[in-house]
């Protein structure tokens, strides 16, 4: 269930204030990811590294509570649950459309279910599913990515509170037996600060990082 934040008592307040009197509160930050362990994981169970990555994206999201706030009209709302909007590729096509859809189950039941739902969606977008508390998704996997900005439509009335965060990632290479992937990440300055974008690189960390972990434990259980 969303809830309102008592600005009154709201230890953000005077930070919210201050951008909020910028024409342009949002920016940018990309940092470099270790996926080692997700490229793995995906390519045993044979499951879309994609999809992979927006579902830890998404968890470790959770573990932000920054991330879950959006600012409705004079109110700052904090999100009971996000949802993610990701772009697509239909094979032999270059143009994309957008799937949105709950985060639910592991990750690789959301990720037959995102290729189920994606394979069937033959429309660009569902404009009714379209609502602030999703979180957008793109991937650019034919280069490395160093930044990246998005779209927004500046000249509307309450352009300044989108406060839905914006993610994208290019390909991966290659760095002396490790796989890393620059991740972007462009959110509203009213609500979210470096040190936030910092706990989700970590918290990203860790969650990839458990995938290696319970394969471990898979394999001593199996000996056992």
């Amino acid at each position: 269930m969303d809830r309102i934040i008592d600005k009154a008592v709201w230890p953000r307040r005077e930070i919210f204030d201050f951008f909020s009197g910028i024409s342009n509160p949002f920016y940018a930050v990309t940092f470099r990811q270790d996926v080692t362990e997700l490229r793995n994981y995906c390519k045993e169970r044979k499951i879309s590294f994609y999809y992979g990555l927006i579902y830890l994206c998404c968890k470790a999201l959770q573990d932000v509570p920054a991330f879950a706030c959006r600012i409705r009209g004079e109110n700052v709302v904090e999100l009971g649950e996000q949802k993610p909007s990701f772009t697509d590729l239909k094979k032999g096509s270059e143009l994309f459309y957008i799937v949105t859809m709950p985060c639910d189950g592991s990750i690789v039941e959301f990720c037959g279910k995102a290729r189920e739902v994606s394979s069937k969606q033959d429309y660009f977008i569902d404009m009714a599913g379209q609502a602030d508390d999703l979180i957008y998704f793109s991937c650019l996997p034919w280069m490395d990515v160093t930044v990246v900005t998005n779209e927004r439509e500046l000249l509307a009335p309450n352009a300044r509170d989108d406060s839905i965060p914006r993610i994208c990632w290019g390909k991966y290479t290659l760095e002396n037996d490790r796989v890393y992937l620059g991740i972007s990440v462009e959110v509203n300055h009213r609500l979210i600060d470096g040190v936030h974008i910092g706990r989700f690189a970590e918290a990203l960390t860790l969650r990839i990082q458990a995938l290696s972990e319970t394969k471990r434990l898979r394999s001593l259980t199996a000996e056992a």
